[in-house]
């Protein structure tokens, strides 16, 4: 069982695309307009829950991606793309996938159970499923565990990972009983333990740095789950993906899924046109048209999902007075007006970087780095030496203008495009020249995110239920490894109070702790928290066990048409 994480990093996506997924029940094609209503409640889904004996053996399930996949490793630093996960989790093994309120529990067609069977040190003992496989005939085993670990502990350099969290708390993977049994033996407590291996990879896909770092470029190599890749074909820009014929589990209901590359406009036309069989109905103008298409439910859930903008350490920015003048210059409520208007769902500024609203430890932390100050913006940009040149011109220091470059994709959503020229007025105001830079849709990521090409950039972070995952977006970077932390803004007490977190065993101690790291992350501008993003889908009428799963996991055996 799994779902499609639909992000860029791990659990990142383009705000400039509607990368959502799942849910339990809503359906109202019948409105002509979005109504206000509360939001949903953690563990809300809108899924149409089903009993296999409802859902009908065979058909075909049509989905979109955003873009053509290039690297299909999700460990890799150029592969967490969630369009990457979304495929790669339908086909590798999910061992511990997450019911509705986010709580993972083992999928027994992979796993037969997983416990911390020691604590000092602590040891966590896997018992895999004997019959599990992957599609070059190996059974499923230590090795494959020690492998990733290798390759993600951050020892070797030359294994280019986006996340070594978790893996570098491990001092040994060894075997049990047998080869299914893995032990697991951590250096230091580690908390979010249930987080790795996710998916788990083949040992001889990865074990070596060009497997890891090459072998998954537009391909697969090897598979171990309920489906197999038929087919990449990157004239039509799709992905087939068939029940495979060696699964040793239940079959899957369907006969076959699609993944198509489509820029994220063009996903309400290919619903209409019946091409996909799903579509984000987040934004008014693509609502209202999908709520009043012929055989559409509009699905709803509530997923850790948050936009954000991301700042550059350079240029201009590498002074952490100008970060500060720029984040009070910016109105982060009127972003959300704007965003919001006509929504049929409250949406509100979110004042916390690992906590969403509706979550037990939420706190609100931006505190003075969350309020809108023109006034004290320009007094920081005066303080560090950039000359005020009168209203709308921009600020100059040494005979350079006070320019920024606010990277977005080209294929970005109207309300991304908003977003930036909102961004682009407000900080005009104060002095800022920024230039609105748009690369194209199978860059971004590649060549501008990753890299760190840009001075702002806004995406968003999903599904990050054990915040110890987003360890890699705010620790500063190591040599070669910049991990999540794209602009590369971080300070050693942030890192010293997430090691503490991810190590604090005692819940409300541990969140106590992430709350500390987020005060500091709101100082050090690292980044600029917007809203909570609502999961809205039009998803076709009689889709069993699919749609918006909140905080949950798809089942790719069990969904399928209803009888």
């Amino acid at each position: 069982m799994s779902r499609p994480t639909r992000p860029l990093r791990f659990a990142v996506a383009a705000v400039s695309a509607a990368l959502v997924v799942a849910g339990c029940g809503s359906s109202d094609d019948s409105d002509d307009a979005p109504k206000k209503g509360a939001a949903p409640a953690v563990g809300a889904q809108g899924l149409n829950p089903q009993p296999a004996s409802n859902v009908r053996q065979g058909g075909r399930l049509k989905l979109s991606i955003q873009k053509w996949v290039h690297q299909y490793n999700f460990y890799q630093v150029d592969g967490t793309d969630g369009d990457a996960g979304a495929i790669l989790e339908q086909v590798e093994p999910v061992l511990l996938p997450r019911d509705a309120k986010g709580v993972p529990h083992p999928d027994p067609n992979f796993l037969i159970s997983a416990k911390v069977t020691s604590t000092s040190p602590q040891v966590v003992t896997y018992k895999l499923n004997p019959k599990a496989e992957w599609s070059n005939g190996k059974h499923l085993g230590y090795r494959d565990f020690q492998a990733l670990w290798k390759a993600l502990n951050g020892s070797d350099d030359k294994y280019l990972v986006a996340d070594s969290t978790g893996y570098d708390r491990i001092s040994k993977i060894t075997r049990g009983a047998n080869d299914q049994e893995v032990e697991v033996t951590f250096s230091s407590p580690y908390t979010d333990w249930q987080r790795l291996f996710r998916p788990l990879l083949p040992a001889d896909g990865i074990d070596t740095p060009e497997k890891f770092n090459k072998g998954w470029i537009e391909k697969i190599p090897i598979t171990g789950s309920s489906w197999k890749i038929k087919s990449f074909d990157k004239t039509a820009q799709t992905v087939s993906t068939v029940p495979d014929p060696n699964w040793w589990g239940p079959a899957p209901k369907l006969d076959s899924i699609t993944w198509r590359a489509l820029e994220q406009p063009a996903d309400t036309e290919a619903y209409l046109n019946k091409e996909i069989d799903e579509a984000p109905a987040i934004l008014p103008e693509d609502y209202k048209r999908l709520a009043k298409a012929p055989g559409t439910d509009i699905r709803r859930g509530a997923r850790w999902d948050e936009v954000h903008i991301t700042l550059g350490d350079r240029g201009p920015l590498k002074d952490l007075g100008v970060r500060r003048a720029l984040d009070l210059a910016i109105d982060r409520k009127g972003i959300v007006a704007a965003f919001a208007k006509d929504l049929d769902f409250p949406v509100q500024t979110l004042d916390n970087h690992f906590f969403m609203p509706n979550q037990a430890g939420y706190r609100a932390n931006a505190g003075k780095w969350g309020t809108f100050d023109l006034d004290a913006a320009k007094k920081l940009l005066d303080e560090a030496g950039w000359k005020d040149n009168g209203p709308q011109k921009p600020r100059t220091k040494g005979g350079q203008e006070l320019t920024l470059q606010y990277v977005i994709s080209a294929g970005s959503s109207s309300a991304a495009l908003d977003q930036a020229q909102i961004v682009q007025q407000q900080l005009g105001q104060a002095g800022f020249k920024i230039e609105i830079q748009k690369v194209p849709d199978a860059d971004f990521s590649d060549k501008y995110l990753d890299r760190g090409d840009f001075d702002l950039t806004s995406f968003r972070n999903v599904d990050y239920i054990f915040h110890s995952q987003l360890y890699s977006t705010f620790r500063r970077p190591q040599g070669n490894q910049t991990y999540l932390n794209f602009g590369g803004i971080g300070s050693p007490e942030i890192d010293k109070l997430l090691t503490e977190a991810a190590e604090e065993t005692d819940t409300a101690k541990s969140n106590a702790l992430y709350n500390q790291a987020d005060v500091k992350i709101w100082a050090e501008v690292h980044s600029i928290e917007l809203y909570q993003r609502p999961q809205i889908l039009a998803v076709r009428k009689g889709l069993a066990n699919f749609g918006a799963s909140g905080l949950g996991d798809w089942d790719y055996v069990t969904m399928g048409w209803q009888k």
